[in-house]
């Protein structure tokens, strides 16, 4: 088994549309950095792909690049297409469902552990 590498090279300028492609009738993903405060990773969807409800610990901003996806957030419908970024919230159970095909940004953001200094 193959394991890419955890973060996308330093000092270089990337075309994100290069990074991930859109599987017909599939989502495609790849993690771009990664470090114990949080992770991006970009999406492919092909139209019509979801990722069903899910819950997450961590705070998370979705940014979509292109296409149009409709986040549902604690039960909320939120549409997104490009240039438009949505905070979902940690413990709140979410869904994304791809309207078109569409490519988006995941920004996880995890907390600092509390410090025993005190």
């Amino acid at each position: 088994m193959t394991t890419r590498p955890q973060n996308i090279p330093a000092a270089e300028a990337l075309q994100l549309d290069a990074l991930v492609t859109p599987t017909e009738q599939g989502i495609a993903s790849r993690v771009l950095a990664r470090t114990s405060g949080g992770n991006v990773t970009l999406f492919a969807f092909d139209a019509g792909q979801e990722l069903s409800e899910h819950t997450s610990p961590f705070e998370a901003l979705v940014m979509v690049l292109d296409g149009a996806v409709t986040l549902t957030i604690g039960g909320t419908e939120v549409p997104a297409t490009p240039g438009t970024i949505v905070r979902m919230p940690g413990g709140v159970p979410h869904a994304v469902s791809a309207r078109t095909t569409s490519r988006m940004l995941l920004v996880m953001l995890r907390e600092a552990a509390a410090s025993s200094e005190g």
